[in-house]
Formats: C-alpha cells, sequence, structure tokens
C-alpha cells in the first residue's frame, strides 16, 4: 500500500471587504498582512483562494508575507451556501430561524452552494497521499470555513450555520492517517489587534 502521510488545512476567512466585496478596506488589508506574519513560518508552497476579489487580494497580501509564495484560484474555495436543510432536520425551536436566515440569501447561492463545497471537501480534506506532510491554506469565506469545521467533527450537516469566523481569522484542521480528523485551532485572532479582532461578526458579538 503507497503511504499516506498528514493535511494540515490553514482556512481563514478574507479580511474586511468593502460593501461590494470587491475589495478589501484599509482594515481589512492591514488584516491580510497580519495574517501573512503570522504564517510565515508554515512552508505553504501555494496560496489557494476563492475567484471573488476580496478573498483574492487577501491571498495577495499574504502571499508577500510569505515571501512571494504564489497565489491560485480555486474554484471550490468560493461563496456561497454549503447545504441547505429541511425542516426536519433542525431542532424545532429553531427551525423557522434558521431556515429564515437561508432564504436572506440569492438563490443562485443555495443551488450553487452545495456542489461547490462538496467539492471543496474532496480537494482539500483528508490526508494526502506519498510520504511528507502537506501544509494547504485556504483564503475562503465564512460559510466555507464552517462547512468544513463541521465535517471535521462528524457534525449533522446543517451545523455549519452559525459558526461564525471573524476577518482574517484562522481555523486549522489536522487529517493524520492514523486517526479522525483533528481540530487544531478555530477562528483564532491573536494576531489582530483588538480594533481589527471582530469584523465579520454581528455588533452583538463583539466583545
Amino acid at each position: 500500500m503507497p503511504p499516506r502521510s498528514t493535511r494540515y488545512l490553514y482556512l481563514a476567512r478574507h479580511g474586511e471587504a468593502t460593501q461590494d466585496g470587491s475589495a478589501l478596506t484599509e482594515n481589512g488589508r492591514r488584516q491580510a498582512a497580519l495574517l501573512g506574519e503570522r504564517l510565515r513560518p508554515v512552508p505553504f508552497p501555494v496560496v489557494h483562494h476563492s475567484p471573488l476579489g476580496r478573498a483574492a487580494e487577501t491571498a495577495r497580501l499574504v502571499a508577500e508575507q510569505l515571501g512571494g509564495v504564489p497565489t491560485e484560484t480555486a474554484e471550490e474555495a468560493g461563496d456561497g451556501i454549503p447545504y441547505v436543510p429541511c425542516r426536519a432536520e433542525l431542532p424545532a425551536e429553531h427551525a423557522d430561524f434558521l431556515l429564515a436566515y437561508i432564504a436572506r440569501f440569492p438563490a443562485e447561492a443555495r443551488e450553487k452552494g452545495p456542489l461547490q463545497a462538496r467539492r471543496a471537501l474532496k480537494r482539500f480534506t483528508g490526508p494526502v497521499d506519498g510520504p511528507e506532510d502537506r501544509h494547504e491554506l485556504v483564503i475562503t469565506h465564512n460559510f466555507l470555513v464552517g462547512w468544513l469545521t463541521r465535517a471535521a467533527l462528524d457534525a449533522p450537516d446543517w451545523r455549519w450555520l452559525m459558526l461564525n469566523q471573524g476577518n482574517a481569522a484562522l481555523t486549522v484542521i489536522r487529517y493524520a492517517p492514523d486517526r479522525p480528523a483533528s481540530l487544531l485551532v478555530h477562528n483564532d485572532v491573536r494576531h489582530l489587534p483588538k480594533e481589527l479582532r471582530w469584523t465579520g461578526f454581528p455588533p452583538e458579538l463583539h466583545v
């Protein structure tokens, strides 16, 4: 049997974005640079990123801090609704709220998101073939980080909901050949100063 090795998957939400989501704000650019500084010791061969402008700009700024590591667009890392539950799957006391929350998003996000999320699971998770461990960095969006976190914990499919990520927050998942997936770090913002830590969260979650 060919050898298999451990994958370390580093997931980061893009930095704070402009209102139309096409680019980063000044805060977002600072967040991206600080994220890159934190990740500088990690041997990433490439920085994968969503096709959307806010993620691509974040990836470019992170890559600069990594010493010019190349960036690569990954369609699987795009934004969308990763899973649309039916009412019967949800806790009865929260079903109305959760279904109304999903309904706020465009139909295209609900229709295309699940396929994109399944492809992300296939491409970015699990142990890797070969004798050497691999470190992979993906700059993506709030919902996909929640979806991949949910999968690592074997939680129900609907439970990506309400897993909120701050802008430029870091999540790390280990996929070793001989054990279940391990969530090593989730939504870590210690590389950011206090004034940059809570962008991307609703006001009631700012502490």
